[in-house]
């Protein structure tokens, strides 16, 4: 027991074992140099006499068998020296001077002959090593042996296990992954078996979201047979990529989908398509949700102003006139350049012509009679901000793309299913958002339908659109199979844009989180997500005489914040959605991605360009941007014309 009595007991016992070896090491000295003792006048006839009794017992015969004894003596009083503690202390340095002494001591006579020296050298030899086992013998008990991790940041405590099977389905996406857990290297897989309940990639630039992740899930969702829509904004890097999948995935479809590109900027490799298709707005609500998804893409800071009167008016006054092209001529002009010089027209034409839709009246009263009232500022403080935002996208290339339709945005529709990818541009990003934006509302209320085929949505950068309605997409395609992806740099970058609820919302609604470098708030939600593991706790305590170390456990963050913020590119944690038939129990990830570069590289130099979709006239641009403001001039005309020939109408004209 640890008691006084046995502790002081287990002293003396040592001590007397130290003391023993220290003697028998004395008197082995004394018989060896007996001459030069007697010389120097250091024996004794009393001592004489009790050495030549102990030689009788035969243990001094030699001098192996002494040497032994002294050296088991010594190491006997050592193993229960305790010395004060000493963190500093190197044990492997200590150990090589311990065991260096102990071969010194050993060897301590075959060394004197060697060097051709006699008894005092040997002596020397045998007492020099004596004491050097002795210290460094204490020194070793000084060592901590339990010293503390040199895991500095705790990273072998932060790892975990995590999903090693390979769990496909016709809609998943695997991902080859490496992690640790402790200091061994596993392989495992990521794999994302629900799609449909969305996939938030988030990460700074350059920590690998479109190298490791989203390009992955282009190239499986094309190879399982998915359609697909691309926002891709640094156009053409995803396109490519889905251009060539698809085209070497003909055995994916029943029915083999039809490619289509929208480009502002190269016009021969950009269909045309009209997103303000009459034949897919069935009622006045869709022209409103168009005109909303416009007007807050072109003025973002309107997104967090939504339901002032300065923010609604000019959405309602574009609603009447998109809602009045549709109605025109069973929607023959109705498209977003029409919509836009039409919005041009001077006030008491533009109203005259407006009035002669009864289905707009409740939207253009207020305008009109602010007009007749003589409220001139208020009029242009709601109708003013519309025109001139709209303005903006008056150039040519745009109206060209927009102005007519050379394919549907039903993109999963059974009988016609189609890959589009629509690509932005970082310099005009504003401008292209916004109409690219307008584009996604369509096709987002077209594809969340029953019925369809499995689709794809992969939006890249996606805060740099406005997609009024994300929430709800997120929320209510997973029964319609329709997958959605979405690109995101950091969740302080998705509040600027959509405000802190809008974010907030999606943040929350997504089902496989997959990111990587982020710092901030973004990396605080990550870890608190990813939640807490039991992980072994030390603590050291040193005093004078002892030493105690006390092991605990408890819970702490799987992957703190600090980690998520030092992640390299490629590095990956989050957590993936499971479902009834591909139970998943190890949601939780922090892995590395493994891509097969050269394989990736090999293939990229093999892709075939975007096919060229037309060879544009040198004047056809600019002659379809010149036939719409004259075609709008001539509806004016027209219509106000029918209006003089008609009594009925005659009293709605504003003059």
């Amino acid at each position: 027991m640890n008691t006084g009595e046995n502790q002081e007991g287990l002293k003396k016992i040592l001590d007397f074992t130290r003391m023993g070896s220290l003697a028998l090491l004395g008197v082995h000295s004394y018989l060896l140099g007996y001459s030069y003792f007697e010389g120097w006048g250091l024996t004794h006839s009393w001592i004489d006499f009790l050495l030549v009794q102990l030689s009788k017992t035969g243990l001094f015969e030699g001098n192996f068998l002494i040497r032994i004894l002294v050296l088991m003596l010594l190491l006997i009083s050592l193993l229960g020296a305790k010395g004060k503690k000493k963190p500093d202390y190197s044990w492997k340095r200590i150990l090589v001077w311990f065991l260096f002494f102990i071969c010194l001591f050993g060897f301590g006579e075959w060394l004197a002959k060697s060097i051709g020296q006699g008894i005092v050298v040997y002596l020397g030899i045998l007492w020099i090593s004596w004491i050097g086992i002795l210290t460094q013998g204490v020194k070793l008990s000084q060592v901590i042996l339990s010293g503390m991790r040199s895991d500095v940041f705790n990273h072998l405590n932060e790892t975990f296990p995590q999903e090693q099977r390979l769990l496909e389905n016709e809609y998943s996406v695997n991902l080859p992954t490496r992690f640790y857990v402790q200091k061994k290297i596993y392989s495992g897989w990521l794999n994302i078996v629900n799609p449909f309940r969305a996939t938030l990639v988030v990460g700074t630039p350059g920590a690998g979201k479109s190298y490791f992740v989203i390009r992955h899930i282009l190239t499986q969702h094309i190879q399982k047979g998915f359609s697909m829509f691309v926002y891709d904004f640094k156009y053409d890097d995803l396109s490519r990529i889905v251009y060539n999948t698809l085209i070497r995935s003909r055995n994916s479809y029943a029915v083999f989908p039809k490619f289509y590109t929208i480009n502002f900027d190269n016009l021969q490799t950009s269909h045309r398509c009209n997103p303000l298709e009459p034949s897919t707005m069935t009622d006045i609500t869709d022209a409103s949700e168009s005109s909303r998804t416009i007007m807050l893409g072109l003025n973002r800071e309107w997104i967090k102003k939504q339901g002032d009167f300065f923010v609604e008016s000019p959405i309602n006054f574009v609603t009447a006139v998109i809602w009045f092209l549709k109605k025109y001529k069973n929607g023959k002009f109705c498209t977003l350049p029409h919509v836009i010089e039409l919005m041009q027209v001077e006030y008491p034409r533009l109203f005259s012509v407006l009035r002669t839709e009864p289905e707009i009246e409740v939207l253009i009263n207020p305008f009109v009679s602010a007009f007749l009232h003589g409220a001139a500022e208020q009029l242009e403080g709601q109708i003013a901000s519309a025109k001139i935002t709209m303005a903006r996208l008056a150039s040519p290339q745009l109206y060209y793309v927009l102005s007519q339709s050379e394919f549907t945005l039903d993109l999963n529709n059974p009988e016609s299913p189609k890959v589009i990818c629509m690509g932005n541009n970082p310099q005009k990003q504003q401008v292209y958002g916004a109409v690219l934006s307008l584009y996604i509302s369509r096709i987002t209320k077209l594809v969340n339908r029953k019925n369809c085929l499995k689709s794809s949505l992969v939006f890249d950068e996606f805060p740099t659109i406005y997609f009024n309605g994300i929430d709800s997409l997120i929320a209510t395609a997973r029964s319609n199979k329709v997958a959605t992806t979405l690109g995101v740099q950091d969740y302080s970058q998705l509040k600027k844009d959509y405000g802190r609820e809008q974010a907030e919302v999606i943040m929350n609604t997504v089902g496989n989180i997959i990111s990587g470098q982020v710092l901030g708030d973004t990396a605080k939600q990550l870890s608190d997500r990813i939640g807490k593991i039991v992980q072994p706790r030390r603590s050291m305590s040193i005093n004078s005489g002892d030493t105690s170390i006390s092991h605990s456990t408890q819970l702490e963050l799987a992957v703190p914040p600090s980690t998520i913020s030092q992640l390299s590119s490629g590095q990956f944690v989050g957590i993936v959605s499971d479902d009834p038939t591909k139970r998943i129990q190890l949601k939780a990830f922090h892995c590395e991605i493994q891509n097969d570069h050269a394989a990736l590289a090999t293939e990229e130099r093999s892709y075939q360009p975007i096919p060229v979709v037309r060879e544009l006239r040198e004047n056809e641009v600019i002659e379809n941007y010149r036939r719409i403001k004259s075609e709008v001039q001539n509806l004016v005309e027209e219509e106000l014309e029918r209006m003089l020939d008609t009594p009925a109408l005659a009293g709605l004209m504003i003059k």
